[in-house]
């Protein structure tokens, strides 16, 4: 069904893409807009669009595609053997099969009309179940994971590659939908979103990136926003340590501000690193030490992908400084674009990101691509793998770096 999904859209995506409308590329200076370039792409039809964004809906389901995966092959390793490497099917399927897929499926240039579109798209209560249910198909993981990783039918090899298969389940929903989540009002979101980051020992995230990360996106003030040049290896001690520290820091001066003390019970940090070690001592529970040690292995796996992620989203680009000292105000050109459909449905349209940092509430669904935007040359699966190999990454992005800032080269300094 997934499949067929997935085929229908690109056919549909494909039948318009070689019609013609004017699209203009800009580049941001501090005093002017220039334009860079000026190409033709598509304009869909009112019925296409409707039906690729129906289509759409239902495509979002991938989510679950890897928490299937995973039950599948612990299914075969049972019934087959092999079960050492079948662990790492998770793993495979989505950092070698899935940038194969996004590049024959192709990308999505399709944003939903605003007047007639959009307002009807937020509203739509199947667009936040979906969200919602993340959470316990997330903790559902987590448990069967641990009961197969204590199972006794996996070589250490084969439980570094449970481990990292879990793991990537967890990138993929808790942090990604969680992300999601804590970015809108109502408290059932804002507490699921913490819940998923609890399941992955992440609870700082949710108070750093909301008041940290946006404020300071694409500054040297913001140490999950890479630098031009700077390696995933030196950029990722410096993430972890600032961005938990940073919480703290934020997480303080909120309560300061009324009059309460850090160690209240109105920190929410300490409410969500409670509930990650009540994970962790479940954990202990049903599997002892080696049940504890599982549920941080897989955990640092996740925030790990999370923290690679954020080196993908805003390498090498900066907000300019004003006259007054302040930064310009964030805006499309301060984040990558990635347009690759099938990564799109898998991370609910996280590689739009740059319609993300210049609109934080605006809800998945509904999220534009920009073509004013840096874009990325391929889906986030496909970027993972590069960004592991800093000398083919720089090989890669520093010439769109430096491309994406022609004449303005003193900005990468």
């Amino acid at each position: 069904m997934l499949q067929n999904i997935i085929f229908q859209t690109s056919i549909v995506l494909q039948s318009y893409t070689n019609r013609n409308y004017i699209k203009i590329t800009t580049t941001n200076t501090s005093n002017k807009i220039k334009v860079k370039s000026m190409n033709t792409i598509a304009a869909p039809q009112s019925s296409e669009l409707d039906l690729i964004i129906r289509i759409k809906k239902y495509a979002y389901l991938l989510v679950t595609l890897p928490s299937l995966i995973l039950l599948a092959s612990a299914w075969l390793g049972e019934q087959y053997g092999y079960r050492d490497i079948l662990a790492f099917t998770t793993v495979l399927f989505v950092f070698v099969l899935v940038p194969i897929l996004d590049h024959i499926v192709g990308q999505d240039p399709v944003n939903p009309n605003e007047e007639t579109q959009v307002p009807e798209l937020s509203k739509e209560v199947f667009y936040r179940i979906l969200t919602l249910l993340c959470l316990p198909m997330q903790v559902a993981t987590i448990l069967y994971g641990g009961h197969v990783f204590m199972s006794g039918e996996l070589s250490l090899v084969g439980q570094i590659g449970w481990v990292l298969s879990v793991g990537t389940i967890g990138a993929i929903v808790a942090i990604n939908v969680g992300h999601e989540l804590i970015h809108k009002d109502p408290i059932i979101e804002q507490w699921a979103g913490g819940l998923l980051f609890a399941c992955v020992t992440y609870g700082g995230f949710k108070v750093e990136h909301v008041r940290g990360h946006h404020v300071h996106v694409s500054t040297t003030e913001d140490a999950s926003s890479s630098r031009f040049g700077q390696s995933l290896y030196a950029f990722l001690p410096h993430a972890y340590l600032h961005n938990f520290l940073n919480a703290w820091k934020l997480e303080a001066k909120k309560l300061n501000r009324k009059g309460k003390s850090l160690l209240s019970f109105s920190n929410e940090l300490i409410w969500w690193y409670a509930i990650s070690f009540a994970f962790a001592a479940l954990c202990g529970v049903l599997w002892g030490w080696t049940g504890v040690g599982y549920f941080f292995a897989q955990s640092f796996v996740s925030f790990s992908l999370l923290e690679v992620i954020n080196y993908i989203e805003h390498y090498g680009l900066h907000r300019r400084k004003l006259e007054n000292g302040r930064y310009e105000r964030t805006n499309v050109e301060h984040s990558w674009n990635s347009n690759f459909l099938l990564t799109n449905l898998f991370l609910f349209q996280l590689q739009r990101h740059s319609d993300h940092h210049a609109n934080p509430k605006r809800r998945y669904q509904v999220l534009r691509h920009h073509e004013v935007s840096p874009q990325l040359p391929s889906g986030y699966a496909t970027m993972v793998v590069l960004a592991l190999f800093p000398p083919l990454w720089f090989k890669v992005m520093n010439p769109k770096v430096k491309a994406y800032y022609k004449g303005e080269e003193h900005q990468l300094e």
